[in-house]
C-alpha cells in the first residue's frame, strides 16, 4: 500500500488544524471565565469606591474651609503687617 505523499500531508495538516480548532476553542473559553471573573472584581470595586465618594466629599469641604480660614489669617495678618510699616 503507497500513499501519496500529497494526500498524507493533507492528512497532517487537517490533523493538525483538529488540534488548533480544540486548543483555541479551550483558551476561548478560559478567556470567557477570566473575563466574568474580572467583571465581578470591577464591579465590586464600583461599588466600594461608590461607598467612599462620601468621604472624599466631606475631605474636600473640610479642606475648602480650612483654606478659606487660612486665607482670612493670612489676609489679617499681612494687612496688619502693612499697617505698620506704614506708619
Amino acid at each position: 500500500m503507497i500513499i501519496n505523499v500529497n494526500v498524507f500531508f493533507q492528512i497532517i495538516i487537517y490533523m493538525l488544524a483538529i488540534v488548533l480548532l480544540v486548543v483555541l476553542i479551550a483558551l476561548g473559553l478560559k478567556l470567557f471565565h477570566t473575563l466574568t471573573k474580572v467583571d465581578r472584581v470591577i464591579d465590586d470595586i464600583t461599588v466600594k469606591s461608590s461607598k467612599l465618594d462620601n468621604l472624599f466629599n466631606v475631605i474636600d469641604t473640610t479642606a475648602d474651609a480650612v483654606n478659606s480660614v487660612s486665607n482670612s489669617i493670612a489676609s489679617w495678618i499681612t494687612n496688619l503687617v502693612n499697617r505698620l510699616l506704614n506708619k
